[in-house]
C-alpha cells in the first residue's frame, strides 16, 4: 500500500495532539532547520530525532524510507551540486534539512486526519478575509493537494509496472511522458467534477 499522504490511525502522542499544534511545530522545525543548516552535524541530529518520532508513533523504517524514496535522485544531485559549489558541510546540512522537513510533513499527514488539518488551516486563515483571501478556497486547495500526493504516486507505480512489462526500464521518456499525460487527465477529471458540483468556474 502507498503510504504517502495517507492517515493511519493510532494512539501515539502525535495522533492525540491537535492538528494546529502539529502544524505550528512543523513551522517551528522549518525555522530551526533554516538556522542550523550550516551546522551539518546538528542538522543530522534533528533529522535523527524526526526519524525517532516515527518509531515513537509505531511506524517502521519502511514507512520512513517510503517518504524519502521518490526524492533519492534529487537529493543525491543536490548533495553533489552543493558540495561542488560550497563545501561538504553545507551540502550535508542542506540535504539533511530537506529530509527532516519532508519526513516531518509526512508524519503530520500520517498522524492527522485530512479533515482536521483542513479545518485548522481554514480557521487560521479567517483573519485574512479582510484582505480578500477566501479561507474555504485555501482549505479546498490543501485537501486536493494532500489527496493528489498518493494519486500521483499511484499513477507513477502503474506507469512503472507497464514500463517493466515492456522491458524498457532505461528510458526516462517512456516513464515521464505517460505519467505526465495521466496526471493531466486526472487533474482535468478532478476539475470537471468540481465544476459540476458548483465549486468554481
Amino acid at each position: 500500500m502507498n503510504e504517502l499522504g495517507i492517515y493511519r490511525p493510532g494512539r501515539s502522542f502525535l495522533h492525540r495532539l491537535p492538528a494546529g499544534a502539529k502544524l505550528v511545530g512543523l513551522f517551528v522545525l522549518a525555522v530551526v532547520m533554516w538556522l542550523v543548516i550550516r551546522i551539518w552535524w546538528l542538522a543530522l541530529v534533528l533529522l535523527a530525532l524526526v526519524v525517532v518520532l516515527y518509531f515513537g508513533c509505531g511506524f517502521k523504517m519502511k514507512t520512513v524510507w517510503r517518504q524519502i524514496r521518490p526524492m533519492v535522485l534529487i537529493l543525491a544531485f543536490m548533495l553533489v551540486a552543493n558540495w561542488i559549489a560550497r563545501d561538504f558541510a553545507w551540502s550535508v546540512g542542506v540535504v539533511a534539512s530537506i529530509c527532516a522537513l519532508v519526513l516531518a510533513a509526512a508524519l503530520v499527514t500520517l498522524t492527522t486526519k485530512t479533515l482536521d488539518m483542513v479545518e485548522t488551516v481554514v480557521r487560521f486563515s479567517r483573519p485574512l478575509r479582510c484582505i480578500g483571501v477566501d479561507p474555504e478556497r485555501i482549505g479546498l486547495a490543501m485537501a486536493l493537494g494532500i489527496r493528489c500526493v498518493p494519486l500521483v504516486a499511484g499513477l507513477a507505480r502503474q506507469v512503472r509496472e507497464a514500463q517493466i512489462a515492456r522491458g524498457n526500464l532505461k528510458s526516462i521518456r517512456a516513464f515521464a511522458t505517460p505519467l505526465l499525460v495521466s496526471a493531466i487527465h486526472s487533474a482535468g477529471d478532478m476539475g470537471d467534477a468540481l465544476i459540476a458540483r458548483g465549486v468554481d468556474d
